[in-house]
């Protein structure tokens, strides 16, 4: 069962990103402002959740979410400051885009950049112990996704349309083969198409 709040003192905001691992693509972020007292069955990582129950949801939370906010980082940036860095900045764009400031802020992972004067915590697993990272998790995934979607018709042999960018053996093999896209992240090397290392 998903907790609703770390701290019950401040207005919080839960925050996570998508698309970190992937070889092309911009990495996204949400934060998410919830009711005190929200809760819902199904919400839970993204990862754990199929495709249709991702938007089932996404939709409940916008419509039920105090505040909600999605941004990102592309791939030029995520080459030039690191995806740790961009990670963290994506988030950062997601909680500045709010229409209320969260006073206490919850980050999925062990590690983030300070947020001006906003205190925080790190929770490991966080998109699985916490509604408001849970529901950052499904719409930084599914607006991700939605745009991966989007730029697959670009370069169909990529199939970017399955693997959203993801290092897959045939994306790995497709680039070994092709070369890079505009949109790949060329800090990130693919030396075969069995093994992707990432700078």
């Amino acid at each position: 069962m998903l907790l609703a709040r770390y701290q019950h003192e401040f207005l919080e905001a839960g925050c996570d990103e998508a698309g970190r691992g992937c070889l092309a693509g911009p990495v996204f972020a949400a934060a998410v402002i919830l009711p005190n007292d929200f809760d819902h069955h199904l919400l839970n990582d993204s990862k754990q959740l199929n495709e249709e129950t991702r938007y089932a949801l996404r939709t409940e939370i916008e419509a039920n979410a105090i505040a909600h906010a999605v941004a990102w980082c592309d791939n030029h940036e995520i080459d030039q400051i690191n995806i740790l860095n961009a990670s963290f900045l994506a988030m950062h764009r997601a909680i500045q885009k709010l229409h209320l400031i969260p006073q206490f802020l919850i980050i999925d992972g062990n590690r983030f950049n300070k947020y001006g004067t906003t205190p925080h915590a790190c929770v490991i697993g966080g998109d699985g112990k916490y509604f408001s990272i849970a529901a950052a998790s499904i719409l930084a995934k599914t607006y991700r996704d939605d745009y991966m979607n989007k730029i697959a018709a670009e370069h169909p042999e990529y199939c970017w349309h399955s693997n959203k960018g993801y290092p897959t053996i045939a994306h790995r093999k497709m680039v070994l083969e092709l070369g890079h896209t505009p949109y790949h992240r060329k800090t990130f090397r693919v030396s075969n198409p069995q093994l992707a290392i990432f700078d």
